[in-house]
């Protein structure tokens, strides 16, 4: 299938529940769509040892962020427990567009939701979604990196997420990781090969 050259307003994105696979996913569309460049999130969360300021997300301190917020610097944003906030850059994305790229995105649902509002036809939205409850809580259980209270939060805030799949226009439910990525896969190959008018020219 020919992807189509002119790709530089196209935008990606990929959101779901903690533990729906679609941060997995996302990480396999890199490797296989050279012309991508993921989106990095904002977060006012305590950096991990192996993680790196600009390269996994930019690592600001609640009162940054709030002031960024109100400067209205952001495209989406959450605050997802009490001075825990998540968000994307308007910069970020002006990064990757400028340079000619796509924009990847790899966001929670109330961000996708809101970054939704922003793009049309120049947007690819999925949702990605585990089977059942039951089975993302094992998921989530297996990755042995949640406190019992924060699992019981991530559970909670996911089953909520879950009833939101029908506001997007493609989802995902990854029963099996390999198909997922496939489906995944080509549902960015058909959205790359579509014409679809540049939004800066007149039509």
């Amino acid at each position: 299938m020919k992807i189509n050259p002119n790709f530089q307003h196209r935008l990606v994105l990929f959101c779901g529940p903690s533990g729906s696979g679609k941060t997995t996913i996302v990480h396999h569309l890199m490797t296989v769509f050279p012309q991508m460049r993921f989106s990095i999130s904002a977060t006012t969360r305590e950096r991990r040892p192996n993680e790196e300021h600009g390269r996994d997300y930019y690592f600001l301190s609640p009162d940054e962020f709030r002031q960024r917020l109100a400067r209205g610097e952001f495209l989406e944003w959450e605050e997802v427990y009490k001075d825990r906030f998540y968000g994307t850059l308007k910069s970020e994305v002006e990064r990757i567009l400028a340079g000619g790229h796509i924009a990847l995105f790899d966001v929670d649902v109330e961000g996708g939701l809101q970054i939704r509002k922003h793009f049309g036809r120049q947007l690819l939205d999925v949702f990605v979604m585990p089977p059942s409850v039951d089975d993302l809580h094992k998921r989530l259980v297996a990755r042995a990196t949640e406190s019992e209270e924060s699992l019981f939060r991530r559970l909670d805030k996911a089953e909520k997420e879950m009833k939101y799949a029908f506001r997007f226009n493609h989802v995902i439910v990854n029963r099996v990781l390999e198909d997922a990525r496939r489906e995944a896969e080509l549902m960015v190959r058909n959205f790359l090969s579509e014409e679809i008018p540049d939004p800066e020219e007149p039509a």
